[in-house]
């Protein structure tokens, strides 16, 4: 209550046990039910009620007014001033977005919560030697310091940090079901343990995350391999493994958590998968996420050397004592394989609850310390305990100390390794979900929204039995009809710039484009085209996006793809597919995705569009004039939509403008856009480099996706917007559109020049990533070349990724313009193509090339360690933030090209 509505009345406010007790003078009090109350003052009614447990945590974190209108991803991934700073968290309400940025850069350090006072700069720290954890202790220099030396506890000092699994349980239960989504993703990729059943502890009705948990796809080798190299790709949702529970008995000296760590890591390297008190503010209390059941899996690489295990296997750990979260705990008996038990004391009340598993066939061993807990009580309870639970002595393991741990790890390895080569259950998160709905747990996945959304995509993808039968028959407009279209359009495109145009030719082609888009207007839309537009036409925004998400997972694992294994396919970051792919195979089929139905829908528009502007059909019988619209919509969802079709390499040019033009109505006042693109080889890294720096959705994978080039939409803050300049970024991604290094003149090689002159001449920034530090490819020279003859240049910056050793290459601008200064047979051939004479053989030779405003930036390799069980490298995920910082410091600053609205785009474009 603000002063303002309480007059001159003198308030206190005191908290004791979460409760909140108000005491106002003179007014008149009534109690109410619980610890609720109300006052009457000055005519006014005023109510005060007990924050929860729960609620507190929120509004400590800032998070109180999600709990309506839920956080969204779009909310998560927006650009503002923060995105250029790598500050530390100043305030608890900091910490959620700290959380959320790193966690976006797949920062390994996103679980670090620790807060900084913002005090000013005229103080100085100084040890305190006794303290474990490091505590800065400020005076001010230009006071005697013996007079305030006695007085530092009257000195600001930072609140009591959250403890990480806190802060990640409140920022799920603030965060609608796609943040939850991408935030179980990325900490997938960054090894972190992942939520599996999320604690209500307001309500107790806890959520299994069945659908936050959709999107992990993880890459794993067998062992022994069936043959070199052998590897599979699954949806952890799907794919089977047995499961082990480690979970604690009232009070346990030994670090569950940090066992299971142990268990996972390989001898040379600790992996710190699930948090545990002796990480940094692991032993802050546990206020909200007693009751959280995490997952982790491991996964073999096939290399027997280094595989702990040799096949998958999934461990939950249980936060909490089981006597208070007996729910979980019974799931997990019923779901594992084995459940390790880690205590000090075996009470009556624990006794009889483990006494009610008989029957189970799970195993069960406990884990007890010999100096803690009563020795003769814990005896007479396990030898009762050993004819219930099917158990032996050997089922009781002792660890002695901490110097045992080696050997120790080694013992429970064994017992793991043990159960698995007896029979024993495999089970999916799909099955875990199953267990839990009959045990009263929520799913998150059977709202209404979701389950009429996968019901459409079901009966979409049950048709599908031949994937080139099912292009032919239902994605009609895509076959020979559209290479035709597109080969006519670029030679009308041609004539349009010839001295003396054949006027009879440009006739003929006009004529025969029209026939052709006749053709294609006379179908209608299939069964399964009709079904999709249904399915994003639907006026549920939650019910659309569940069903983008199904269909993209549901045409994968149609699909089916089966390419053989390449050192650059392994263990890439593939957030889009989730089908189960086995590397072994040697056919790889084109896969089909959600593109192949909006590029249907693009065609149809561009048919009927077409004939309306040639007069053959009245605006009035238009059936597809709304299809830019409901595209739209995706984008403004996070959606990749396709720029150029990567089958024709050819751009729809109606379809793209009609998208614009919808874009330039909805955003209105806000329609500023900078044009960030990518290009390179693919492999090289430049859709994880998209991803990781802004958050994005592009297929990832050499060979994984389509080949066209795909647009993205990002939001700038409104607080950010006139600092920046702009107030949205459009990122495009070159998908597999350039080659390697060839040299030849084709149609290809003049096709692939072609486009990089036209993603590159929309961009005012144009990331180029590398294969080889002095390789560009020659489609990106060609490129250059010839858009310096127009006078438009973006800023531009060279990336070399995946390298292991930067400082090798040499970090100073005269290291760094040497390695474009040397002249090779890609340069001279690309130059004489463009008939630039001799004097131009490197791209250092250009006019545009200035070393003090472009730069080459060296970029680790992604994994530390080796795959599947490495996380991301901390060193890659700041020289990828040090780029971002770089990228949007050029925007703003201004060295980029002119920022455009909407409509300037669409001029351009039509230019290209």
């Amino acid at each position: 209550i603000g002063e303002s509505d309480l007059g001159e009345v003198t308030s206190e406010i005191k908290a004791s046990e979460r409760r909140t007790a108000v005491a106002i003078a003179d007014l008149e009090w009534r109690e109410m039910e619980g610890d609720d109350c109300e006052f009457h003052y000055g005519g006014r009614n005023y109510r005060i009620e007990e924050r929860s447990r729960l609620q507190e945590m929120l509004f400590l974190l800032g998070l109180e007014t999600y709990q309506t209108q839920k956080l969204s991803l779009q909310d998560a991934l927006q650009i503002s001033s923060d995105s250029m700073k790598n500050w530390a968290p100043q305030t608890p309400k900091d910490l959620p977005w700290n959380f959320l940025r790193k966690l976006q850069a797949l920062n390994a350090e996103a679980r670090n919560t620790t807060m900084v006072l913002d005090l000013p700069l005229d103080t100085r720290p100084v040890e305190k030697e006794s303290q474990m954890e490091e505590e800065i202790i400020y005076w001010d220099t230009a006071e005697d310091i013996s007079a305030d030396i006695y007085s530092f506890s009257e000195l600001p000092t930072p609140d009591t940090p959250v403890n990480p699994l806190d802060l990640l349980c409140a920022l799920l239960l603030s965060s609608d079901s796609f943040l939850q989504q991408e935030i179980v993703s990325k900490m997938s990729l960054c090894q972190f343990a992942l939520p599996l059943i999320l604690p209500d502890p307001e309500n107790h009705y806890h959520t299994f995350l069945l659908w936050a948990m959709r999107g992990t796809v993880r890459t794993w080798g067998s062992q022994p391999p069936r043959v070199m190299g052998s590897f599979r790709e699954d949806s952890m949702v799907l794919s089977r493994a047995p499961a082990f529970a480690f979970v604690r008995m009232e009070v346990s000296s030994n670090s569950k958590s940090q066992l299971l760590n142990d268990v996972l890591s390989p001898g040379h390297r600790q992996q710190d998968c699930f948090w545990h008190r002796d990480l940094n503010l692991g032993t802050n209390p546990r206020e909200i996420a007693d009751g959280l059941v995490e997952i982790s899996w491991f996964l073999p690489s096939g290399r027997e050397d280094l595989d702990i295990f040799p096949e998958p296997m999934a461990f939950l750990n249980l936060r909490g004592d089981i006597g208070s979260h007996w729910l979980q705990f019974k799931l997990l008996t019923e779901i594992s394989s084995a459940i390790f038990i880690l205590t000090d004391n075996i009470s009556k009340k624990e006794y009889k609850l483990l006494s009610s598993m008989k029957g189970s066939a799970t195993k069960y061993y406990f884990i007890l310390s010999p100096y803690r807990g009563k020795r003769n009580t814990n005896l007479r309870f396990l030898n009762r305990l050993i004819p219930v639970l099917k158990m032996d002595h050997s089922h009781v393991l002792v660890k002695v100390s901490s110097t045992d741990s080696v050997g120790f790890v080694r013992r429970v390895r064994a017992i793991i390794t043990h159960v698995t080569r007896s029979p024993c259950r495999r089970v999916s998160v799909e099955d875990m979900a199953n267990a839990a709905r009959k045990l009263g747990l929520k799913v998150d996945e059977d709202c209404e929204e979701c389950q009429r959304a996968k019901d459409r995509m079901e009966q979409i993808t049950r048709k599908i039995k031949d994937l080139d039968a099912y292009r032919r028959d239902e994605l009609r407009l895509q076959g020979e009809t559209w290479r035709k279209v597109a080969q006519v359009e670029k030679e009308l495109c041609q004539i349009q710039w010839a001295s003396d145009p054949p006027e009879k030719y440009r006739a003929e082609l006009r004529h025969r484009l029209l026939e052709l888009r006749m053709q294609q207007n006379d179908h209608d839309p299939s069964w399964g085209v009709q079904e999709f537009i249904s399915g994003i036409s639907s006026p549920s925004l939650g019910e659309k996006q569940y069903f983008l998400k199904w269909m993209e997972w549901g045409l994968a694992r149609v699909a089916q793809p089966r390419p053989r294994p390449s050192p650059e396919m392994i263990f890439t970051l593939r957030p889009k597919h989730c089908g189960a792919v086995d590397f072994s195979e040697p056919f790889w089929p084109e896969p089909l995705g959600v593109e192949h139905f909006l590029r249907e829908m693009g065609q149809f528009y561009e048919a009927e569009s077409c004939l309306v502007e040639a007069g053959k059909l009245p605006a009035g019988q238009r059936r597809f004039a709304h299809f830019p619209g409901l595209a739209l919509e995706l984008l403004l969802k996070g959606l990749p939509l396709e720029l150029i079709d990567g089958n024709t390499l050819s751009p729809a040019l109606r379809w793209v403008t009609g998208l614009l033009k919808e874009l330039h109505v909805r955003l209105e006042r806000r329609s500023r856009l900078v044009v960030l693109s990518a290009l390179g080889v693919p492999g090289t890294g430049k859709s994880t480099l998209l991803n990781t720096m802004f958050g994005l959705r592009f297929v990832t994978g050499r060979g994984r996706g389509p080949r066209g080039a795909f647009m993205q939409l990002i939001k700038v803050a409104e607080s950010f917007s006139q600092d920046l300049g702009c107030d949205h970024i459009l990122v495009i991604d070159s998908g597999g559109l350039i080659a390697g290094v060839r040299t030849e003149a084709g149609e290809r090689f003049e096709r692939e020049a072609s486009l990089a002159t036209l993603i590159m001449g929309l961009s005012n920034v144009t990331v180029v990533s590398l294969a080889e530090t002095r390789n560009i490819p020659p489609a990106i020279l060609h490129a250059f070349l010839r858009l310096e003859k127009t006078g438009h240049m973006p800023n531009y910056q060279f990336v070399h990724q995946n390298l292991h050793d930067v400082s090798a290459l040499g970090s100073k601008p005269r290291d760094r313009r040497q390695l474009l200064d040397q002249p090779s047979d890609v340069g001279r051939a690309t130059v004489q193509m463009e008939k630039q004479g001799d004097g131009i053989q490197t791209l250092a030779d250009l006019a545009f090339w200035d070393p003090e405003k472009q730069h080459i930036w060296h970029i680790p390799g992604l994994w530390h360690g080796v795959p599947p069980m490495a996380a991301v490298n901390l060193a890659y995920s700041e020289a990828i933030f040090e780029l971002k910082r770089c990228l949007l410091e050029n925007i703003r600053n201004g060295l980029s090209n002119q920022n455009k609205n909407i409509q300037q785009l669409i001029e351009l474009v039509r230019r290209l």
